[in-house]
């Protein structure tokens, strides 16, 4: 009699298992929503001379706003595709320049303050899978929940952001989130390809097996550093980007090694080149030219120390020989730092964070800022006193209300700023609000 029982309990049990199988597996679309809105102080600091790009002395307050919408509909098997419409508007301390790490994240180099409404990303994603093994893959952003192989191969075409795919590390990654410094957003001296609002147009590729993936990227390239406008010789202006991601555990505790490599090649100017051309006033933009290129590395860790505590560490490298594209000038950069969440005060949904940045650029670079020339990022007219830009970022994040807003106070410590002894130190203080649903 018990036998008969347990049988069609048996049976019961997995039709359960199997049709939450097929739930999950058949999530037809989802959408979410963010905002983010960080306003940034800084009080007046010392420097005794000013140039064009530099950030000003005075005391200071600005505010950026950015709103997205992600929309993520299944097409066909194994299809996918994404659209993201954004706003965004303001302006970061001095219209983010005059530091490499500027310290808001969700600022851009644009000339107007007010808002705009772009599409962020517009892509299509295609997935094969093979084996039996399984992940549950969550409902989040740009992600349809299901259950995915883990060994597969996808291909998105499209408009995206490079960090969606490359780079990332769970502790040092989301400016909406986690720290607000650029140099802490990704790798410092990694210029990655993107158009002035941080976006792409181009290939990309992964190959997932159970413990580490294999990314590839293909993109295109602009026309003018930190713009919008897409270089139609695609065969002398491109991107090439490969990241191999290896997880493992540690002591029971989850971790994660990331080795980047990328090359950009375009019409780019040469510090050096500008040098010669004009010694005492020299301008890289006017040396352009195609069959110049950029290449670099990046590495990226983060451990689980204990199930509330985690730190991270980065170090970038890029041969510093052409002008600064995309990104932000950085040509060396290390970071180190942790999180902790408030369990042990009865917050265990707050986060505590402190992170270390120090950036560094090359000779040739150094040598073009000190002649007085400018990038699009910083430039104090001279350079007579180079030092590294060294900054710490300190922050905590309230859980304001059912993990929908979140709140965070911020202090921003930066020594150096444009690599010039000169100047500072500065001090900025920022508070962000942040809802997601």
């Amino acid at each position: 009699m018990k036998k008969i029982i347990l049988i069609p309990i048996l049976i019961l049990t997995a039709l359960k298992f199997t049709l939450a199988q097929d739930t999950v597996k058949q999530q037809p679309y989802n959408y979410h929503f963010q905002q983010t809105v960080i306003t940034q102080y800084k009080p007046s600091f010392s420097a005794p001379y000013t140039g064009m790009n530099s950030l000003l002395p005075g005391t200071e307050t600005q505010s950026s706003l950015t709103t997205t919408f992600f929309g993520a509909a299944k097409l066909w098997k194994g299809a996918e595709g994404f659209f993201n419409p954004e706003i965004s508007g303001g302006s970061g301390l001095s219209k983010a320049l005059g530091v490499a790490g500027s310290p808001n994240g969700e600022t851009f180099r644009v000339g107007s303050t007010e808002p705009q409404i772009y599409i962020a990303r517009l892509y299509l994603k295609q997935t094969f899978e093979w084996g039996k093994e399984k992940d549950t893959i969550e409902d989040d952003v740009n992600q349809l929940a299901g259950l995915r192989s883990k060994r597969y191969f996808s291909i998105a075409a499209g408009k995206f952001g490079m960090a969606d795919f490359f780079d990332g590390n769970q502790f040092s990654h989301d400016p909406r989130a986690q720290f607000m410094n650029w140099s802490l957003m990704d790798n410092g001296a990694w210029d990655y390809p993107a158009n002035t609002r941080g976006y792409v147009l181009g290939l990309y590729t992964e190959l997932g097996q159970p413990d580490w993936t294999l990314r590839f990227a293909f993109t295109m390239v602009t026309t003018e550093a930190n713009q919008s406008t897409w270089d139609q010789k695609i065969g002398k202006a491109n991107t090439q980007t490969i990241e191999y991601e290896k997880r493992y555990t540690l002591g029971g505790q989850k971790g994660t090694v990331r080795v980047l490599g990328f090359l950009n090649n375009g019409k780019f100017g040469n510090y050096n080149a500008a040098i010669a051309q004009s010694p005492k006033a020299p301008n890289v933009d006017s040396t352009q030219a195609y069959g110049r290129h950029k290449y670099g590395f990046g590495i990226s860790a983060d451990q689980f120390l204990t199930n509330d505590f985690g730190v991270f560490a980065k170090a970038s490298y890029n041969d510093g020989h052409t002008e600064t594209w995309f990104f932000t000038e950085i040509d060396r950069s290390i970071s180190l730092g942790g999180v902790l969440k408030g369990t042990s005060w009865n917050r265990k949904d707050d986060e505590l964070a402190l992170a270390f940045v120090g950036n560094g650029i090359s000779q040739s670079h150094r040598d073009y800022l000190a002649a007085g020339g400018y990038g699009f990022i910083i430039g104090d007219g001279k350079l007579p006193n180079y030092a590294p830009e060294m900054i710490a970022e300190l922050y905590y994040k309230v859980n304001a209300y059912q993990h929908k807003l979140w709140l965070s106070p911020d202090y921003q410590f930066i020594l150096n700023p444009a690599y010039n002894s000169d100047r500072g130190p500065v001090n900025v203080f920022s508070i962000r609000a942040h809802v997601e649903f």
